[in-house]
């Protein structure tokens, strides 16, 4: 008998209006994106989620998505680690986020992502004072002009978006495991999209510096790692996923790409808008039955537009072999490729 259900047969039209914008680029990523998928898909409002009781640890939380993020956790009832690079600064956003949302239970760890013995002391304070960890925000970044190396000897924006988070992840997985519901969130951006993994030039030592170049590889190798970590992980109780926050206004913005932010400025998402899926994927239920995804305003995204980006199994394991080289020798091998 024929099905008179004409919804099985006719493709769902939000899904299509959403895609197109995908595939276009600029309605996607701009704050028309956001506007238009939360009104088609009917979005929950983040104020009715709950994160009483949880713990969420939020890297350069001081300014822009960071603070954004950690503020409404806050909000939310969680207990908000603020991961920091400079104390004051980090203190200075502990007040201002305990006097916008009236909770205090904000904790400060301080160290520079780029300096792995920071990190590895961030990691021991944090399995030493905490009970608990249910969810890890890796968001610091940086997008340098020119060329710089960290404490480590290595170029600083691999150092802080690639290296710095793969050990932090790494060490605190112990604590997550124990989590009935942990989740690690790794903010990247659309940017990554133009840029393939160079395995052989991690580092970008063998061609002239670009700063945009480089931050754009290093978000390549995020989600890459995103998808390893996944798989790892894949029978526990933890997720793993990668979000890209579109074109938000954010300081970062403002100071490393001032041409970009005065084009595109009108059509800028406000950091607010930029950290929703961020927020939604800390915090929300369903969020937390998905992993090894890339995602943008609340829907999973392919991870590559052009071929020539596409990393195959044995790339991604060299690329995780040289994370796991250069953060811990000693470490053990890594996940296969899903």
């Amino acid at each position: 008998m024929q099905s008179t259900d004409r919804s099985l047969n006719v493709p769902d039209v939000r899904t299509i209006l959403d895609d197109l914008a995908e595939t276009l680029v600029v309605p996607s990523f701009t704050r028309i994106g956001y506007g238009v998928r939360r009104r088609l898909f009917h979005w929950q409002r983040l104020e009715d989620l709950s994160m009483h009781g949880r713990v969420a640890a939020v890297t350069g939380s001081t300014s822009g998505l960071g603070e954004v993020t950690a503020t409404a956790l806050a909000s939310m009832g969680a207990r908000v680690l603020l991961i920091a690079r400079d104390r004051e600064k980090a203190e200075t956003t502990r007040q201002r986020i305990a006097s916008t949302t009236g909770n205090e239970d904000l904790a400060l760890y301080v160290g520079d992502l780029s300096n792995l013995s920071a990190v590895r002391r961030i990691v021991e304070d944090i399995r030493a004072r905490e009970a608990r960890l249910d969810v890890l925000i890796n968001n610091a970044g940086a997008l340098l002009r020119e060329r710089r190396m960290s404490l480590d000897g290595y170029e600083m924006t691999f150092a802080t978006m690639v290296l710095g988070p793969f050990a932090l992840t790494r060490g605190l997985l112990p604590l997550l495991e124990q989590s009935d519901d942990a989740r690690v969130i790794t903010v990247t951006s659309g940017g990554m999209y133009t840029q393939a993994l160079h395995l052989d030039d991690l580092q970008m030592e063998q061609e002239p510096y670009r700063g945009t170049v480089a931050y754009a590889r290093a978000k390549r190798a995020q989600v890459v790692l995103t998808r390893l970590w996944a798989a790892q992980q894949r029978g526990t109780t933890v997720v793993v996923n990668a979000m890209h926050p579109g074109w938000a206004d954010t300081p970062g913005i403002q100071a490393s790409l001032p041409r970009f932010h005065r084009l595109a400025g009108p059509l800028l998402r406000t950091p607010e808008q930029g950290a929703d899926t961020i927020v939604w994927l800390a915090a929300a239920p369903e969020a937390g039955g998905s992993t090894g995804k890339l995602w943008l305003d609340r829907r999973p995204r392919a991870f590559d537009r052009l071929r020539r980006t596409r990393v195959s199994a044995d790339e991604a394991r060299r690329l995780w072999d040289a994370c796991l080289e250069l953060t811990d020798p000693a470490g053990v091998r890594g996940p296969d490729v899903p």
